[in-house]
C-alpha cells in the first residue's frame, strides 16, 4: 500500500479513495443513504437530520443596462395604438349602457313614486269634495244661522233672482225697486 505522509498522520490511498468518494457522494446525491452506500459506511453512523447535499447559495450579478437604448417598433407601437382605441371603445359602450341601465330603473323609481303621490292627491281631491258638499247642505247652514240667533226673512224681504240655466253665465246686473222695511216704529 502506498501512504501519504501527512504532519498528524499517515493516511493510505484506500482511506484518500474513500474520502474523495464520500466528498463526490455529498455534493452528487444528497441523501444520507446514498452517501453512505457510495462510501461503505452505514447510514447510522452520520447525524441523523444532517443534510449532504449542495448548499442553495445564490449569487447577484450585476448588470449595467446603462449603455442599453430602446429600439421603436413601430409594428408594435400601430398594435398598441389600435388595442388602446378598441379598448377604450368598448370602456364606452359598457358606460353607455350602464348609464342606459341604471337611468331606466331611476325612471322607474320616479314613476312609482309619481303613481303615489297621484293617488295621495286624488283621495285628498275626493276628501274635499265630499267636505265642499257637507258645508253647502242648506239644513246645516240654516241650523247654523239660528244657533246664531238669525231669523228667516219675511216676505218681501228678499227678492228671488232669475235663474239662468246654466251657473257659468255671465248674469248682467239689474236695478230693480227694493223697498226697505224698518223694524223700527
Amino acid at each position: 500500500m502506498v501512504g501519504i505522509k501527512s504532519s498528524f498522520r499517515t493516511v493510505t490511498a484506500v482511506e484518500v479513495v474513500r474520502q474523495e468518494k464520500m466528498m463526490a457522494a455529498g455534493v452528487l446525491f444528497p441523501s444520507v443513504a446514498q452517501a453512505a452506500e457510495w462510501s461503505n459506511q452505514e447510514a447510522e453512523v452520520q447525524p441523523r437530520g444532517m443534510f449532504i447535499g449542495t448548499p442553495e447559495i445564490y449569487f447577484t450579478k450585476r448588470i449595467d443596462n446603462s449603455r442599453v437604448a430602446k429600439v421603436a417598433d413601430p409594428k408594435r407601437r400601430r398594435q398598441m395604438i389600435s388595442f388602446g382605441i378598441t379598448l377604450s371603445m368598448f370602456f364606452l359602450l359598457v358606460m353607455v349602457y350602464l348609464w342606459q341601465h341604471f337611468s331606466a330603473i331611476e325612471y322607474g323609481y320616479r314613476i312609482e313614486q309619481l303613481k303615489v303621490q297621484r293617488d295621495a292627491i286624488v283621495e285628498s281631491n275626493r276628501a274635499l269634495s265630499l267636505e265642499a258638499a257637507s258645508l253647502k247642505d242648506l239644513s246645516r247652514i240654516e241650523q247654523l244661522a239660528l244657533q246664531m240667533g238669525m231669523r228667516r226673512p219675511t216676505d218681501g224681504q228678499w227678492l228671488p233672482m232669475e235663474s239662468a240655466t246654466d251657473p257659468s253665465t255671465p248674469v248682467l246686473a239689474q236695478a230693480s225697486a227694493i223697498t226697505v222695511i224698518s223694524t223700527e216704529p
